[in-house]
């Protein structure tokens, strides 16, 4: 079954991973020019910088709905919805006459993502086999990675075309009708495993991975006083039969413990991604470098990251979580802490640059992770709520490390500021540590 499933991802890779790569892309290429059109309709640094943030914002508020949505009208309906959820936001954005649509538009687009987003990672978490269920969305990740990456090359090339910031808009809907086209007229890999009857979350021994729990435990319950930490995958729980759906916040009250321990290090982690897009361009801005080695010290970082996404999801299928999630934070923490003193010194360029790419090697080293744990501990009868909760907790975290990194800095130094990033990493690497074994349940004893 394994087999099939395994089969049946790489026939329908472009159906799969094609709708991701083809919205990423779109978004990419507009996310750099919302506070550019803010500055045209006349807002200040100060509101097109928060006009701006409405995009994580709408993400924030977007994921508990969207777990509701996922669960009742399935991954395919709510990506569909999605698409023309981001199409209104889109139009909104090119043509908005006013800070306030213009405002309007990018919080929609964020809701929009959230849903689209949410339904992938749902769709994922029931279907994929556990054996190479981290390779699986590992290569989502990097989908989405792809299309961040690609989409700003795309708008600046279409800028210096038309000369007009509409028509990156322009273009993210032309890849929004393409995305839902595929969508709807593709063939439905939902209801090929389906018909295939490949069992949800379930998996072999092979290729190194771990066989699914015992159906009787579940992903956010503890092991018991057996399961010491091996680093293990494992499959979270599994809905027994005949056992109704909750709702999403009955759901976050039964999985409240493995959200608010598991899930907060799992914020921490996004909290340290997003804080390095903000902490190196500053450091690099401080030290007296100009834009151009500044752009191609974090482009080298992120060519880096990029490379590395694959690589990840291999670690955790034959290896364990641990074994990625833990190297990922120590060197971004590590890096961060060891930024921190290096301001002052006669060769800080050198090891700006060095530094960067470390933390680039941590971050690539994490691709894919926050979206196996949520796999992993999510119900697997119904994990839209679940999920939901989960990418709230860890949006927050890549939501609040800016405005921390930001106030620290302005009451004491960048110095210290960027070691609290460094902090922050090294705690949730603890936290990992702590609770990945408790919630990740290993493989039972002399299977595999």
């Amino acid at each position: 079954m394994a087999d099939s499933a395994r089969g049946m991802l790489l026939r329908f890779a472009p159906m799969i991973y094609g709708p991701t790569v083809l919205f990423a892309l779109g978004e990419g290429a507009v996310i750099p020019l919302f506070p550019v059109i803010a500055a045209e309709l006349g807002a200040d640094i100060a509101t097109a910088g928060l006009i701006a943030s409405m995009l994580v914002v709408g993400q924030l508020c977007g994921n508990i709905p969207a777990g509701w949505l996922v669960a009742r009208l399935g991954e395919r309906i709510t990506m569909v919805v999605a698409g023309f959820l981001a199409l209104v936001g889109v139009a909104g954005l090119a043509l908005a006459p006013a800070l306030w649509a213009l405002t309007l538009a990018v919080f929609v687009i964020g809701l929009s993502a959230s849903a689209f987003g949410l339904a992938r990672h749902a769709f994922m978490t029931t279907r994929v086999p556990l054996e190479f269920r981290a390779r699986a969305l590992s290569l989502l990740g990097g989908s989405f990675r792809l299309g961040m990456f690609a989409g700003p090359f795309a708008g600046a090339l279409l800028l210096g075309l038309t000369g007009t910031e509409a028509a990156a808009a322009w273009f993210f809907a032309a890849c929004l009708v393409a995305c839902v086209l595929l969508v709807l007229l593709g063939p439905d890999p939902e209801t090929r495993l389906n018909e295939e009857s490949v069992p949800a979350g379930r998996g072999g021994s092979g290729d190194g991975g771990s066989a699914p729990a015992d159906p009787g435990e579940t992903g956010a319950g503890e092991i018991g006083a057996g399961g010491a930490d091996t680093g293990e995958a494992i499959s979270g729980g599994v809905t027994l039969p005949g056992e109704r759906r909750e709702g999403v916040f009955r759901t976050m009250a039964r999985h409240r413990r493995v959200l608010s321990r598991l899930g907060l290090a799992a914020a921490s982690l996004s909290a340290v991604r997003a804080a390095r897009q903000v902490v190196m361009p500053l450091w690099g801005v401080s030290i007296g470098l100009d834009a151009q080695t500044i752009s191609l010290v974090v482009g080298i970082s992120g060519a880096i990251d990029f490379a590395l996404f694959y690589a990840s999801g291999q670690v955790m299928d034959r290896f364990g979580r641990l074994w990625a999630v833990l190297p990922s934070m120590l060197l971004m923490g590590c890096g961060f802490l060891a930024l921190a003193f290096t301001h002052d010194l006669g060769q800080a360029a050198m090891w700006y640059a060095m530094l960067a790419a470390v933390i680039g090697v941590g971050n690539g080293l994490s691709s894919g992770i926050l979206l196996t744990l949520g796999a992993d501990v999510a119900p697997k009868g119904d994990p839209a709520p679940f999920l939901g909760s989960w990418r709230t907790l860890t949006d927050s975290g890549g939501a609040i490390a800016p405005v921390l990194f930001s106030g620290i800095a302005a009451i004491s130094t960048l110095g210290v500021a960027t070691a609290a990033m460094g902090v922050i990493g090294l705690a949730g690497a603890y936290g990992f540590l702590r609770w990945v074994p408790r919630f990740v349940q290993r493989r039972p004893p002399g299977e595999g």
